[in-house]
């Protein structure tokens, strides 16, 4: 019986401990990961999450190639996509549904988690709001909005663009494996106010290009407060809405309502498609200038110190015989736009080991580029 004591008073500690230290964002992630027989995050979670709904009205299904489908993928192909637990595959060419294919149950309606390819509608929400000057200017700094870090070292020096550059200078760990780093505090915890803001920025902004999480979100909170509406709603109203989503998704939030902008938009792979399409055709929808054709190409323009990888939320590769740029997210999310031959694909799923030789980009991405203009040219 002492010992029995002597377990649960320790456990008692422990836990409390976790409390104190601020790792109570654990027990969300275990119950979230481990007890439902996963090890991370992955494309089915949005129901485990709150979130805010990104609603459509009047659905446009894409118009279907005359070859839908008529060509089988290669071996080689199947392969790759079967090995790396592909979901959804879906090309678009001339603007058209030209193949669609699917995996292990999911099917057009399956909504599968975006992960990070949110940076990208993420800075597409801010090109928007910089064109109808509810902020004036990219330049605008992120202690205009939040006086608070104006106190931190560098923290007043820290401008949207910064945080759209991934140039933001922010102490700010992008591992997706460690518990006890920012990325999972952001993921499972429940305010992301504590998650990011607590973090201290280590260098001069515009210094380097680092790839983090926590700068996106820093620019989610900077849309959020200049709009004065959630994200999602106003995703909804400039972009879903207009471009005529074929479903409602939805966008995973805190506990208090905050999109995590870094990630987590739900949607399906052909209206993932419908965002590449968006700029293939330079903005517009139909007539409509949906997004400023300025500011898509500031998105799609790589930057010096990213060494020519990354512009604003797209990764780019111009080293490629076939120059393409894409939306990329965790485990292998793409939305890939190739302007040369018109054409966008979609792959989703749960590629965990997914090899990242090419300068930093995911090898599949070329991959898959290479191997569907030479199959649909």
């Amino acid at each position: 019986m002492k010992a029995l004591k002597y377990v649960i008073g320790g456990a008692a500690v422990g836990v409390a401990a976790v409390y104190l230290l601020g790792y109570d964002y654990l027990f969300s992630g275990i119950s979230k990961t481990y007890l439902k027989g996963r090890s991370s995050a992955y494309i089915d979670d949005g129901k485990l999450f709150p979130g805010n709904l990104i609603a459509t009205e009047e659905p446009e299904l894409w118009t279907e190639d005359p070859d839908y489908n008529k060509k089988e993928l290669p071996e080689h192909v199947l392969e790759n996509l079967k090995h790396s637990k592909t979901a959804a595959f879906v090309v678009i060419k001339n603007g058209k549904i030209l193949h669609e294919q699917y995996w292990d149950g999911y099917n057009q309606l399956s909504q599968t988690n975006s992960f990070s390819m949110a940076k990208a509608v993420t800075v597409m929400l801010l090109g928007k709001v910089l064109e109808e000057g509810i902020i004036k200017n990219i330049d605008d700094r992120l202690s205009d909005f939040y006086p608070e870090f104006k106190e931190k070292e560098f923290g007043s020096e820290v401008t949207l663009k910064n945080l759209a550059q991934m140039e933001a200078g922010l102490d700010w760990d992008e591992d997706y494996n460690n518990p006890f780093l920012p990325n999972a505090k952001a993921y499972y915890g429940r305010n992301l106010v504590k998650a990011v803001f607590s973090r201290r920025f280590q260098e001069q902004p515009g210094t380097r290009f680092q790839y983090q999480s926590g700068a996106t979100q820093l620019l989610g909170f900077a849309l959020k407060k200049a709009l004065n509406q959630t994200l999602a709603s106003y995703l909804s109203e400039k972009f879903w809405i207009p471009m005529g989503m074929e479903q409602n998704a939805s966008w995973s939030t805190d506990n208090h309502g905050m999109e995590k902008t870094y990630c987590c938009i739900h949607s399906n792979a052909r209206d993932y498609a419908k965002l590449g399409q968006l700029f293939l055709d330079d903005g517009k929808v139909g007539e409509q200038q949906i997004l400023n054709l300025d500011f898509i190409e500031q998105m799609r323009t790589p930057t010096e110190k990213s060494q020519d990888i990354y512009g604003m939320g797209l990764w780019i590769n111009h080293d490629n015989p076939v120059k393409h740029y894409y939306f990329l997210g965790l485990q292998g999310q793409y939305i890939i736009m190739i302007p040369e031959h018109n054409m966008v694909i979609v792959r989703t799923g749960s590629y965990s080991n997914n090899p990242k030789n090419d300068r930093g980009r995911p090898d599949q991405v070329k991959f898959l580029v290479n191997e569907s203009v030479q199959l649909f040219q």
